[in-house]
């Protein structure tokens, strides 16, 4: 079994920073590529960032410049530090990680989500 735990969302002002954090754990092998998406109220669910195993990333365009992704592959563990925080980057954010287990098999999980809310 394999779990993402994610951590690090809340309330904050315009203007503002968060940093969050979200943590695989299980049966895991590798990660290739880990990201973070976001989905608003009455919205789809939308790309924010991704990160390769080898450190590429890929940002959103309403995203780049304030928010920068990263990841400790010794700890499994990916970032999203965001800076400059506007009213409509209020969301729930989910992480998503596509890892392979010690079978071979390559799964695409993710988190259960964390709350950001900015106020103007």
């Amino acid at each position: 079994q394999v779990q993402l735990v994610e951590s690090g969302g809340g309330l904050v002002q315009a203007g503002g920073s968060l940093r969050l954090s979200c943590a695989a754990s299980g049966s895991i092998f590798t990660i290739y590529a880990m990201g973070w998406f976001r989905q608003a109220p009455g919205k789809q669910r939308e790309f924010v960032a991704s990160i390769t195993k080898g450190g590429s990333t890929t940002y959103a365009d309403s995203v780049k410049g304030r928010f920068t992704i990263s990841r400790d592959n010794a700890k499994n563990t990916v970032y999203l530090q965001m800076n400059s925080l506007k009213p409509e980057d209020t969301a729930v954010y989910y992480c998503n990680a596509d890892i392979v287990d010690y079978s071979g098999n390559v799964v695409g999980y993710w988190g259960q989500g964390t709350q950001v809310t900015v106020s103007s």
